[in-house]
């Protein structure tokens, strides 16, 4: 029985650590606060306290799962590198990690970076999009966590840590257009779209490409987070006034409250067309956003696992985008989520 090691716990985190477990795996938990009924499942090996000061503790050359806030997420990498870890990283940072690549190749160690539904799934899809019509036009992404059903505030539960939401609306967004990648303002470009079984709602363009702005051939290519109307004019015109914490307990995630995520990618070429539709409304108490990200992630740990980063997951020493993987562990990865009522529409 392999053991993984998990960086933090917190709303997606503990479902990647379920999930672990519910495959025969044990997990090493590090976070600063371990909730108690994780603590007491067999097969938890809980680590409460700073992170920092209990990684070094670690057993070398292990698959290591980075759940990490994005503020301090990259701070870990080189440090689980130095330790020759196999790294499946969902920690939402501006840095890039591709600066540690000659550090993993000198440590035989592997990160996989980016590995939730958007980024993440949206790569797999532009990769297998990419595959099958070649060249692309355009590639355009939509995703979004919402509630059901909008409200007289915010409309707006955050999922996942909610200064990685604050980070999407202030990040200047990159993304590609004839050919050339220039950088735009964060919530520009807005505009009303339809959501199938929930109705009208608003995208507008956030820094989400990535990695694929230089892995996937294609001369146009944006992002776009999707929140009910009025959300973001309430975010301009009331975001500056107040602090984060007040921000992040009128987002505060409420488990009692229906919810759902919904992925669109849509990929052109100059004859065809091919658009997946990913969507969840939360099952058996985990919310739609822990389980499409978790899922995800805990799909690749997985694979890291059972099959080995480089012959199961086609990588090589170095740090890899999930478009890198192989068609075999993206479609593994697919398989997993469907497997667990996750939808997925192919058109």
């Amino acid at each position: 029985m392999a053991s993984a090691i998990a960086l933090g716990c917190g709303l997606v985190g503990h479902f990647v650590i379920e999930r672990l477990l519910e495959y025969g795996h044990e997990v090493i938990v590090l976070d600063l606060k371990i909730p108690e009924e994780l603590k007491e499942k067999e097969g938890i090996d809980a680590r409460q306290g700073d992170v920092f000061e209990n990684i070094s503790q670690l057993p070398e050359k292990s698959v290591v799962i980075n759940m990490l806030p994005g503020r301090i997420g990259d701070r870990v990498r080189p440090i689980l590198l130095k330790a020759g870890h196999h790294v499946v990283d969902l920690a939402f940072t501006a840095e890039d990690p591709h600066q540690y690549q000659q550090l993993a190749v000198e440590n035989e160690a592997v990160l996989l970076w980016d590995v939730g539904i958007a980024p993440g799934m949206s790569n797999m899809l532009a990769k297998k999009a990419s595959e099958m019509l070649g060249h692309l036009d355009t590639v355009t992404i939509k995703v979004g966590g919402n509630p059901a059903q909008p409200d007289s505030e915010w409309s707006y539960m955050a999922p996942f840590s909610p200064s990685d939401v604050i980070e999407e609306y202030t990040r200047p967004a990159r993304i590609k257009v004839k050919n050339e990648v220039c950088e735009v303002p964060a919530i520009t470009e807005r505009h009303l779209i339809e959501v199938d079984g929930y109705g009208q709602m608003e995208a507008f363009l956030t820094d989400g490409l990535r990695s694929v702005l230089s892995t996937i051939p294609a001369s146009n290519m944006k992002e776009f987070t999707v929140r009910w109307p009025g959300h973001i004019d309430k975010w301009l015109n009331e975001s500056k006034s107040l602090n984060e914490d007040e921000l992040l307990n009128a987002w505060k995630f409420d488990s009692s409250r229906e919810e759902f995520t919904w992925l669109e990618v849509v990929a052109k070429s100059v004859q065809n067309q091919k658009r997946w539709v990913v969507q969840d409304a939360g099952q058996n108490g985990d919310g739609s956003m822990a389980r499409t990200t978790g899922l995800v992630t805990a799909a690749c740990a997985l694979q890291f696992m059972d099959n080995g980063p480089l012959d199961g997951c086609g990588l090589s020493p170095g740090i890899h985008p999930p478009e890198a993987l192989s068609g075999h562990a993206i479609d593994a990865v697919i398989e997993m989520m469907k497997q667990h009522g996750v939808q997925f529409t192919e058109d």
